[in-house]
């Protein structure tokens, strides 16, 4: 495949709900999806689904030495997570169909089941913009569409919440979790249905990933005017977000991550390390990929150990490998990976998760493609504190 080809299919687990790609007619709005029917969601709580995997880990030392660490859901979980995937999906058209694939499954795997372990899962599917379209928008003279542009994406992602809401959520608190186009769709969730709104009382917080959430410079809100950037893990009815980018690699002049979409000097994308939500250096619990990641412009992972020790699990982890720190740099705010190297031990001193070419590093999007995994741990001892402090409160 060309670099045009490759870029633009890594752009489709960027775009947010707000940008139809213009290289396409658009279609007539789409007929509602009935979410009363199971079959319309991917992960469903007590069924054997996409969330129903194997999360055994192989955790890997400084010193080569390996342990396993087991997983298991909880099914008496007494708080929900409600979730909507990035743009993975290879389907022909400008919106995806609602038949899942292994695209869709494999980045439930990835971002979503192991939050299972402190919450009931619900991940609806939904019609959302793919690469297959992206990789149309980014090809030689394409053209906008002509006519309005359609929201099939948020009109699912609304409906989905509705129902959950209406059928489902019987007073119980609720994490929202988003990546990317997902993210985006639940910012606009959010402030249109939940900031404000009686459905707010129930957020135990709203975890939006790979997005440039906006914030007025300084402050902790901004295009949600009552539901703040998470502070402690203690505290509820907050946000996180967050982009990555290597301490090595920053975002280049021009990068589309670490900056609000539309430009106002009033606000900066919020940044906010699940590593240490006050602010300052922490240690990334990180859940890598032994394997499959979500994207094939992905580089695979690396071999974990100098031996090449075998891994049989489908995740690794490398306790004191990554250290996150936000920063403000040259205009763009991030969370900026630190890989603590040490060419004299036996573990490895590198991590996969650039968006490549070939052999071209797609600087601008740093570490999109594992935003998530990078602080899975943190991610997940979160929800359980704000989950304690949000019962406690109840």
């Amino acid at each position: 495949m060309s670099r045009i080809t490759l870029a633009a299919a890594a752009a489709g687990l960027l775009f947010s709900a707000f940008a139809v790609p213009a290289a396409a007619q658009a279609p007539a709005a789409a007929a509602h999806n009935d979410y009363s029917k199971t079959e319309n969601w991917l992960c469903w709580p007590g069924r054997a689904d996409a969330c129903a995997i194997d999360n055994t880990t192989t955790v890997i030392q400084a010193d080569g030495s390996m342990t396993k660490e087991t997983w298991k859901p909880d099914p008496a979980a007494q708080v929900d997570c409600f979730y909507v995937y990035p743009t993975v999906s290879n389907d022909p058209g400008v919106f995806s169909d609602m038949t899942p694939n292994a695209e869709e499954r494999r980045v439930v795997e990835q971002q979503l089941a192991r939050f299972g372990s402190k919450c009931r899962i619900y991940a609806p599917m939904y019609r959302q913009v793919t690469l297959t379209t992206l990789r149309a928008r980014m090809a030689p003279g394409a053209k906008p569409p002509a006519g309005p542009i359609p929201t099939t994406n948020y009109d699912d992602v609304v409906d989905a919440w509705n129902h959950y809401l209406t059928h489902e959520n019987k007073g119980r608190g609720v994490v929202l979790i988003g990546h990317s186009q997902g993210a985006g769709l639940l910012t606009e969730l959010i402030a249109k249905e939940i900031d404000g709104k009686p459905a707010q009382k129930q957020l135990i917080s709203a975890l939006l990933l790979g997005t440039n959430l906006p914030v007025l410079k300084g402050q902790d809100t901004g295009t949600f005017k009552s539901i703040p950037l998470c502070k402690s893990p203690s505290q509820v009815g907050c946000a996180v977000a967050y982009v990555s980018f290597r301490e090595t690699s920053p975002p280049p002049k021009g990068s589309r991550f670490g900056v609000p979409r539309e430009p106002n000097p009033a606000m900066q994308a919020a940044c906010v390390n699940p590593a240490a939500l006050a602010g300052g250096k922490g240690e990334l619990h990180a859940y890598l990929s032994s394997g499959a990641m979500i994207a094939a412009e992905s580089a695979a992972p690396p071999a974990w150990t100098k031996d090449g020790a075998k891994i049989t699990t489908p995740f690794v982890s490398v306790p004191g490998l990554l250290t996150g720190e936000c920063v403000s740099k040259d205009g763009f705010d991030y969370l900026s990976v630190r890989i603590n190297a040490d060419p004299n031990d036996p573990r490895t001193d590198e991590i996969a998760g650039d968006v490549k070419v070939g052999p071209i590093v797609l600087k601008d999007w740093g570490l999109h493609l594992i935003d998530v995994n990078l602080t899975m741990g943190n991610l997940v001892d979160l929800v359980g504190s704000q989950s304690q402090a949000y019962l406690a409160q109840k």
